[in-house]
């Protein structure tokens, strides 16, 4: 029996698969709604020891750094596009976190990164 924490669109669910004999794999149960994630982290949380900024923007999933929205030294608004990840061929927005302005972009385009690294961070 496997557990699984998976995202859809915004939810987060808990899910168990469950293996039965023979490779084929048992009916699992519905999935569970799990407690929903915080969609920013706390400023006094996220001192960085790293990078330029205080507050870190990370990846939301694996993929390719498609597009960067915004240069460090901009101000953005809380939920602004930041930088355009590409993973499964759809395009996802990361987003800041919080008002304030980026102070480092830690990416560039076309660069592969992993789901929770730091591509920005910002004060």
């Amino acid at each position: 029996m496997k557990n699984y924490t998976i995202t859809v669109n915004g939810s987060v669910y808990d899910v168990t698969v469950e293996e039965g004999a023979g490779g084929k794999a048992a009916p699992a149960a519905a999935p569970k709604a799990a407690p929903k994630a915080a969609a920013a982290p706390a400023p006094a949380a996220a001192k960085s020891a790293g990078g330029a900024g205080a507050v870190k923007i990370t990846a939301g999933a694996a993929g390719k750094i498609f597009k960067i929205e915004a240069a460090a030294g901009t101000t953005v608004k809380s939920g602004d596009p930041v930088i355009i990840l590409e993973a499964m061929k759809m395009e996802i927005p990361v987003v800041a976190p919080q008002d304030g302005t980026i102070a480092s972009i830690d990416v560039a385009v076309g660069d592969p990164v992993e789901a929770g690294a730091v591509i920005a961070t910002m004060n």
